[in-house]
C-alpha cells in the first residue's frame, strides 16, 4: 500500500507530526509514506509568502520524521499529477482543512482521473494544533 500526500510542511510543528502519523497508521508499516514537497518558488506563488525554510531545509527534516518513507519534489507545481503519476500511489491523503475547499481543482485531477488509476482520496482528521501562519504570527511578536 503507498500513500501520497503533499505540501509544504514549512516549520514542521506537531499538526504535521499528527497528520504524518494518521498516514502511517492508515498504511500500516509494511505500507509507504510519500511525501510530495512543494519547491520554494510554487509555495511563494501560492501562498504570496516565501517559506521560512528552503526546500532542502523542509525535506531533511521530513526525511527524519520516523512516518515518512520517501520524499519526492512536487514537479508540476500546481498540476500535482505528475508527482502523483511518479509515486503511482493507492491512496491520496489529506487534511479535512480542505473538505470545503475544491481540493480536485487545486491539484489539478477529477474523480474520473482518479478512479481511472485506482486511487483514492482520503481525508484525515485536521488537527488545530498549530500552523505555520500562527508561527509566523508569533514570530512577529
Amino acid at each position: 500500500m503507498i500513500l501520497y500526500t503533499g505540501g509544504s510542511f514549512d516549520c514542521l510543528h506537531s499538526g504535521h507530526i499528527h497528520f504524518l502519523m494518521q498516514c502511517r497508521r492508515l498504511v500500516g508499516r509494511d505500507g509507504s509514506v510519500i511525501v510530495s514537497l512543494n519547491t520554494d518558488e510554487f509555495i511563494e506563488e501560492f501562498k504570496g509568502v516565501k517559506p521560512i525554510f528552503n526546500y532542502n531545509e523542509r525535506k531533511e527534516l521530513l526525511e527524519q520524521c520516523e512516518y515518512v518513507d520517501e520524499v519526492i519534489c512536487n514537479i508540476g507545481g500546481a498540476d500535482s499529477k505528475p508527482a502523483i503519476l511518479q509515486v503511482n500511489p493507492n491512496i491520496i491523503a489529506v487534511g479535512t482543512d480542505w473538505a470545503g475547499k475544491d481540493y480536485y481543482k487545486q491539484m489539478g485531477f477529477t474523480q474520473k482521473w482518479l478512479d481511472d488509476r485506482g486511487i483514492v482520496l482520503v481525508y484525515l482528521p485536521y488537527a488545530a494544533i498549530i500552523s505555520t501562519t500562527e508561527i509566523r504570527r508569533r514570530l512577529k511578536g
